[in-house]
């Protein structure tokens, strides 16, 4: 054979041709589309300005103490208000937010001094919204668990789903430059909320509050980042990491999510189970009542043991054992032992169930105001005393409020009595008492047997303390002065004074308080 057919012998061209594998036309789309996707999409990325601009508000300055102050602010009197307008409004400033896309894209692109700068901002800025919310909680008089804080509290599957989603189209808007739809991200996201009732947890030491809403903060956290460093190494950002340590990084992301998935898939299972409980539940204690009756509301109590499932209905007709019959039935349908405590209330007609049932949630709704006003009282009655909200005695059959003030450096009578008069103002159904204490009482002048007009118009002061202090007058002056000033006084105020002494001039009745021993030594 000559070296030519030799050659021609082991030339590809002689060798038999193969046949196309069953996955050739797939994996060609896939290598067809991976170019097209770093020639066309990632090229036109421009990446120096991307990491710059995300930079720049990765790290920790005065700007971002404040913002992060001002947002844990909003959100937490938001949170105590129960006002979604208003924790949106928090949600919007999200200063947070800078810090957590900064660590996934240092994380992708293996900038170990950027990750730690972003770190070190998100631990800072995360403790001073806890503790600057938890000053708020501990200065506020509301302190009760509300919906918007009680929502934060349960995180789910959803919850994953929703930062996971976010952070996709945060980092999308980074990238591509269109951060206007950051916005929206932040609201979607809710990062600031869930540090927030952090704080809450922390100021009332509610352990359930704090720990539940710090696995939300933690959820959005993790994901956002781990969200926007795969959207980074997606969009081709160069990176210093081997093949290795990116197949590793790749490893622990998928980890990490499914290690987030788990405890919050169980938590959605729960929710659902919870749902279903609420909704057998109403079901059955409608039915027992009939078509006229209305089930106002369902509370049921997780963590009681037995599960307590309260009602109240608006029936024409009394039942006599629905409670037991309810429990009976719930407790078999789910297999737990379950408790029903149903409140029955008597109407004629249908109709006459919704009106009792508007009422009843308006009587509601203003016990709710009514309570809110009482503490606003509490707290401003004992601002003005100077003493504790504790040392403020409420009656609230009677609506009478009462404290004893203590001393105030430069207060007078006259002090107490426009503080006491302020605080009527401003509750005008409420009795109001403030009792001073027993400083020094104006002095009356007498001219030709009678209190004079400047005199007079201190009787009024005199008479106001001497029903707060609840201490005996004594008089010193004439005896003529001292009896014109007892006669006044008692035809005014049924106020008494006894005559204690000389006085020092003549026409000046000087008014005291006297000291127990010194009314007795009197009586003597």
């Amino acid at each position: 054979m000559t070296e030519n057919s030799q050659a021609e012998a082991n030339s590809p061209a002689s060798e038999p041709e193969k046949e196309p594998g069953p996955f050739q036309p797939v994996t060609g789309s896939i290598l067809l589309f991976r170019r097209w996707w770093k020639v066309v999409v990632c090229s036109g990325v421009d990446q120096p300005a991307v990491i710059a601009k995300v930079k720049e508000d990765s790290y920790f300055n005065p700007r971002y103490t404040f913002m992060t102050c001002m947002s844990a602010g909003i959100a937490i009197l938001g949170l105590l208000l129960s006002s979604p307008a208003v924790v949106i409004g928090a949600m919007l400033l999200s200063p947070l937010m800078g810090p957590i896309m900064g660590a996934g894209f240092a994380l992708a692109i293996g900038d170990y001094a950027w990750l730690k700068g972003s770190a070190k901002a998100l631990i800072l800025g995360t403790l001073v919204a806890v503790l600057f919310a938890a000053l708020v909680v501990a200065l506020s008089p509301l302190q009760t668990v509300t919906t918007e804080i009680a929502s934060r509290t349960r995180p789910n599957l959803f919850d994953l789903a929703v930062a996971l989603f976010s952070a996709l189209a945060g980092a999308y808007a980074m990238i591509r430059g269109r951060m206007g739809t950051i916005v929206g991200v932040a609201i979607a996201t809710a990062l600031m909320p869930p540090l927030a009732v952090v704080g809450f947890g922390l100021a009332t030491l509610n352990m359930s509050v704090f720990g539940g809403s710090l696995l939300l903060f933690f959820t959005n956290l993790m994901t956002i980042a781990l969200t926007a460093a795969g959207m980074a190494r997606l969009y081709g950002f160069r990176s210093s990491l081997s093949e290795r340590q990116s197949q590793f990084q790749i490893g622990a992301m998928v980890v990490i999510f499914v290690g987030l998935a788990i405890p919050l898939g169980y938590s959605v299972q729960q929710i659902a189970w919870e749902a279903n409980v609420s909704r057998q539940a109403n079901g059955y204690i409608k039915d027992q009542f009939g078509s006229r009756a209305r089930v106002s509301q369902i509370d049921i109590d997780w963590d009681a043991e037995p599960i307590l499932v309260s009602a109240s209905v608006f029936t024409p007709k009394i039942v006599g054992d629905a409670e037991q019959q309810s429990a009976r039935v719930l407790s078999r349908t789910f297999n737990r032992p379950i408790d029903v405590a149903i409140e029955q209330y008597r109407v004629e007609t249908g109709s006459d169930a919704v009106t009792a049932e508007l009422t009843a949630a308006r009587a509601q709704q203003q016990a709710q105001e009514a309570e809110i006003r009482v503490v606003k009282l509490r707290e401003n009655l004992a601002l003005v005393a100077g003493v504790s909200a504790d040392d403020v005695t409420i009656d609230t059959t009677k609506r009478r409020a009462i404290v004893s003030a203590k001393p105030l450096q430069g207060a007078t009578l006259d002090t107490y009595y426009a503080l006491e008069k302020r605080i009527a103002d401003q509750a005008k159904d409420w009795a109001i008492e403030i009792k001073p204490p027993a400083v020094t009482l104006p002095s009356l002048q007498v001219t030709d047997g009678a209190i004079t007009e400047k005199s007079t118009a201190q009787l009024p002061l005199i008479g106001w303390a001497a029903a707060r202090v609840q201490l005996p007058m004594g008089a010193y002056g004439s005896s003529n002065d001292i009896e014109v000033a007892r006669k006044t006084l008692f035809d005014a105020h049924a106020t008494t004074i006894s005559a204690a002494g000389p006085g020092d001039a003549a026409g000046t009745v000087r008014l005291r308080w006297l000291s127990p021993e010194e009314m007795a030594q009197g009586s003597e």
